[in-house]
């Protein structure tokens, strides 16, 4: 009787895992500016010349796949703590008598107010494909604290970054491109 048991419990259990219907989706949604039509000089060479004269660092590249990611790191100061911009108070209690005749009590307080900043990581992501049909732009930002615990993350494949990029890929003339 055990063993049937046995047989039916991961059966039974295996019921409970449930895959999603739906793929992630980023949001907010990348810009329409984000997808151009590949045009006879866009290679993946330019896009790579492109990102390193912004500042970015490239990652990794695939060149069957005409993907290049790279990324970018600045300190900045990180301003969203909520509760921990509260005033901040503490004290101590320290005495007793210990069985002994004297006793005495001594009582300290001390507190702080001020704007509560930390300094933090901002990374900044970029994915490019240069394909037959066209290019796209992927960016996304996150921050993370003195800790390196990650603050904030999100899609930032905005129109103003996608136009500049292709502006700068476009600048870079086919025979300046490694």
């Amino acid at each position: 009787m055990r063993a049937w048991l046995l047989l039916l419990l991961p059966a039974a259990l295996a019921g409970c895992q449930v895959t999603p219907t739906t793929l992630p989706v980023a949001e907010p949604a990348p810009a329409a500016e984000c997808r151009w039509p590949a045009g006879p000089g866009d290679s993946l060479a330019r896009a790579v010349t492109a990102l390193e004269a912004q500042g970015f660092l490239v990652r990794h590249t695939d060149a069957p796949l005409g993907l290049v990611s790279a990324e970018r790191a600045r300190k900045t100061f990180y301003h969203g703590h909520g509760d921990e911009r509260l005033p901040r108070f503490g004290g101590f209690v320290l005495g007793g008598s210990g069985g002994h005749i004297s006793s005495g009590v001594m009582l300290g307080i001390g507190g702080g107010i001020g704007p509560v900043t930390d300094e933090a990581t901002r990374i900044e992501r970029v994915s490019v494909v240069v394909g037959e049909p066209q290019v796209q732009v992927s960016r996304d930002i996150r921050i993370f604290d003195w800790r390196g615990e990650l603050r904030e993350s999100r899609s930032a494949s905005d129109a103003a970054f996608c136009r500049e990029l292709r502006d700068a890929i476009e600048a870079v003339p086919a025979q300046e491109a490694p």
